[in-house]
C-alpha cells in the first residue's frame, strides 16, 4: 500500500519452510496489475447489517469512479481524523477522505482530515497530550500497531465492540492473526486497515550464476545458509563485494518477525509472561551470532554502511550486493520503481525444524478511537472505518503495493487475483496459515521491541557473548515493568 514507502524506508535505514511450491516473479503474471481497474465492492468483507438504511453510490476515488456502500444512521456532524501518512500515502489518504465526504455529503457527515506525523501522535506523545487536554481526534490511523496496542492496554483508546455492532461491521471473519492486535482482554480496540506478507526475495540470475536452482528455493535455514554461502563473493583483501543474505537487513531488522517464524513466542498471552529464553529464541540467536562469526560483523558493517534505503536505487538487492533479503510485499513496488530490470522471485521465509513454515507475521496500520470521544462522533468514526475496508477504496493499495485484505474472501475482488498474479496468489496462500500472528503484543510492547533490537545488535558485534544470559536479564526486567503496570 502507498504508505509503505515511508515505512519501508525507515525500516531499511536501521540495518541492523517447507516452502510453498508456487513462487511468484516480476515477469508476466508477476507484474502489478493496472491500478486503474477498479474492483467491485468487497461485499463479502464489509456487510452492512441491522435496520439502518443503506445505499450504493458512485463517488470519485482520485480520478476513478468507484461504487461504495453508504449507511444512514440518522445523525449528522463533523469528526476529526488524524492520519500518520506522509508522501504518496498522504496523497492517497486525501483521496480516501474526499471519497468519504462525497459519499456522505447528503447525510451531513464530514471527515476533517489532519496529517499528524510520528504515527498520528503515537510516537511523540502528542496524542497523549491531546487526550489529557480534551483535544484528541475522534479517529486516528497509525503505522505503529505495536505502540497502539500498548496504548490500548493502558486505557487510551475506546473499546469498539458496541460501536461496530451498531453499524454492523462484522470482524469475525478477519484473519485470526490480525485479531492479535485487535483485542486486548477480549475487547476490540484496534481495527486493521489491511495487512502484509513477509517473504524471501531472491535474485534468480545470481542463483543460476552460483549453480543454484531458482525453481527450487531454500526451504529450511540450513538450505538458506547454503544459498548464502554460494552467493557470497569475497575480495582478495577479505572484504565482501556480495553477500548472500544479511539476516538483520530489511524486515530482519524488526524486533520479532524472524524470531516468530523460528517458532518463538516472545509474549505468552495465556500465562501473561514474557518469554525470551525459549529454545526457539535461543536457536534464532545462535543463527544470528553464527552468521556474525562466520562473516565477521565488522566486515559486514563495512559492507552495509554505505548501502541505500529500501526505496532508493542503491538498495543492496537492487545493486546486486545481496542475493536475497527478507521483506514484505511492498518491496515489489520499490523494485518496479527503482530497479525494473532486476529480476526477482519470492517464496516463504525458510525456517528451522519446529519453526512456523509457510507463515508470516502480519504487519498492519490500525484505526483507533481515543478514549472519551463523543458517542456520536465515535459512530461517525466507525462509519469511516467500515467505509475504508471496502474493496473499491483499497484497490489502488492492493494493486500497487500488493498489500492484502484482512479476510480471505476479499481476495476474490482484487484485480491482482482476477488477473492471475502469481505473487499475489502466493501471498494469499501464506496469509491463510493458521500459525500467522503479530508477536509480542502486551502492555510493554514498544519498550520490549526497542530493548530487544538493542540487545540483538550487541550480540551481533559480540558474537561470543552469552545470548541466553542477556535474554534472561531483559526478560526479567520487562516482566517486572509489566507487572508493575
Amino acid at each position: 500500500m502507498e504508505k509503505k514507502k515511508a515505512l519501508a524506508a525507515m525500516m531499511a535505514t536501521m540495518l541492523i519452510a517447507t516452502s510453498l511450491t508456487a513462487c511468484g516473479n516480476n515477469n508476466g503474471a508477476g507484474e502489478s496489475a493496472d491500478s486503474s481497474q477498479a474492483s467491485s465492492p468487497q461485499t463479502e468483507a464489509v456487510s452492512f447489517k441491522g435496520d439502518k438504511a443503506t445505499t450504493t453510490k458512485t463517488v470519485k476515488m482520485g480520478d476513478k469512479d468507484v461504487e461504495v456502500e453508504v449507511m444512514d444512521i440518522g445523525k449528522s456532524g463533523t469528526f476529526t481524523f488524524w492520519s500518520a501518512y506522509t508522501g504518496d500515502s498522504a496523497v492517497w489518504e486525501q483521496k480516501r477522505v474526499n471519497a468519504f465526504n462525497e459519499a456522505y455529503a447528503d447525510l451531513g457527515i464530514k471527515c476533517d482530515l489532519q496529517f499528524v506525523p510520528d504515527g498520528a501522535g503515537i510516537n511523540n506523545g502528542k496524542l497523549l497530550s491531546a487526550i489529557a487536554g480534551g483535544t484528541a481526534p475522534d479517529l486516528l490511523v497509525s503505522d505503529n500497531p505495536t505502540s497502539c496496542y500498548q496504548y490500548a492496554a493502558e486505557g487510551s483508546f475506546m473499546g469498539l465492540d458496541a460501536c461496530l455492532d451498531e453499524i454492523g461491521l462484522d470482524v469475525s471473519s478477519f484473519y485470526e492473526g490480525c485479531k492479535d492486535v485487535m483485542y486486548y482482554n477480549d475487547t476490540c480496540y484496534l481495527i486493521p486497515q489491511d495487512t502484509n506478507v513477509i517473504m524471501l526475495y531472491y535474485n534468480p540470475e545470481i542463483a543460476k550464476e552460483c549453480g543454484l536452482d531458482p525453481a527450487n528455493p531454500p526451504k529450511t535455514i540450513v538450505e538458506l545458509d547454503a544459498w548464502s554461502d554460494a552467493m557470497t563473493v569475497k575480495a582478495a583483501d577479505g572484504s565482501y563485494s556480495r553477500l548472500g543474505i544479511v539476516p538483520w537487513l530489511d524486515s530482519g531488522n524488526e524486533a520479532f518477525i524472524v524470531p516468530y517464524l523460528f517458532g518463538a513466542d516472545p509474549y505468552d498471552k495465556e500465562t501473561g509472561k514474557i518469554n525470551l529464553t525459549s529454545d526457539e529464541m535461543l536457536n534464532y540467536m545462535d543463527w544470528i551470532q553464527g552468521y556474525a562469526k562466520k562473516y565477521d560483523p565488522e566486515k559486514i558493517n563495512a559492507f552495509t554502511s554505505g548501502l541505500g534505503q529500501m526505496f532508493s536505487p542503491d538498495h543492496p538487492f537492487m545493486t546486486g550486493k545481496v542475493g536475497m533479503t527478507i521483506t514484505g510485499n511492498w518491496f515489489s513496488e520499490a523494485l518496479k520503481e527503482y530497479a525494473p530490470d532486476v529480476p526477482y522471485e519470492v517464496c516463504a521465509v525458510p525456517v528451522p525444524e519446529g519453526g512456523r513454515a509457510n507463515s508470516t507475521t502480519f504487519g498492519t496500520n490500525v484505526f483507533a478511537i481515543p478514549a472519551g470521544t463523543d458517542p456520536d462522533k465515535a459512530q461517525f468514526a466507525a462509519l469511516f472505518i467500515k467505509f475504508a475496508e471496502q474493496g473499491s477504496i483499497n484497490e489502488d493499495n492492493f494493486s500497487v503495493w500488493r498489500s492484502i485484505p484482512v479476510i480471505d474472501a476479499a481476495f476474490d475482488d482484487v484485480s491482482l487475483t482476477k488477473n492471475g498474479d502469481e505473487m499475489y496468489a502466493l501471498e494469499r496462500q501464506i496469509a491463510n496459515s493458521s500459525e500467522n500472528g503479530i508477536p509480542a503484543l502486551c502492555s510493554v510492547s514498544a519498550e520490549l521491541s526497542n530493548q530487544f533490537i538493542a540487545l540483538r545488535q550487541n550480540l551481533i558485534y559480540n558474537p561470543n557473548a552469552d545470548a541466553k544470559a542477556q535474554l534472561q536479564t531483559l526478560q526479567d526486567q520487562m516482566q517486572a515493568t509489566m507487572d508493575a503496570k
